[in-house]
């Protein structure tokens, strides 16, 4: 039999940088987990990323034990990184940052098409496509 779920908490923390300090121990702490537990085995889990935002969806249980899973960094701090860009622009609509290739956009759907609602990757091209243009972000056609 499946243990009684007590919460789900959905968090995004630094790949391998998770430490007890907030956010991540005032959020966990009122369900009476280990702060530090779930930081060493994050960290663990993610230390090949190496400080890239990363969403952890965390399971807690009724026993107090906890049990997590990764996704997938958001798409906006893909093309961020892919474009070695602090940030977008305030005025997506007239400031342009940068511009993303077919090339780059093909390897940031790589990376990002298991937590898409698509599995076409055409349309998830679209919707990268379409997040970069919020950043102010020209994209190669």
């Amino acid at each position: 039999m499946a243990k009684p779920i007590k919460a789900v908490i959905k968090i995004t923390i630094p790949a391998g940088q998770a430490t007890p300090a907030p956010p991540i121990g005032p959020t966990l702490a009122p369900f009476g987990i280990s702060t530090q537990e779930f930081c060493s085995q994050f960290n663990e889990k993610t230390r090949n990323d190496n400080g890239i935002l990363t969403p952890a969806v965390i399971t807690i249980y009724e026993d107090r034990t906890f049990d997590f899973i990764t996704k997938t960094p958001p798409t906006s701090e893909l093309i961020r990184r892919e474009l070695k860009i602090k940030k977008g622009s305030g005025k997506p609509n007239l400031e342009k940052v940068g511009k993303l290739t077919k090339e780059q956009i093909k390897r940031i759907v790589d990376i990002k098409i298991p937590d898409l609602n698509t599995t076409d990757p055409a349309q998830a091209e679209k919707i990268v496509a379409g997040t970069a243009k919020q950043m102010g972000i020209e994209v190669e056609v």
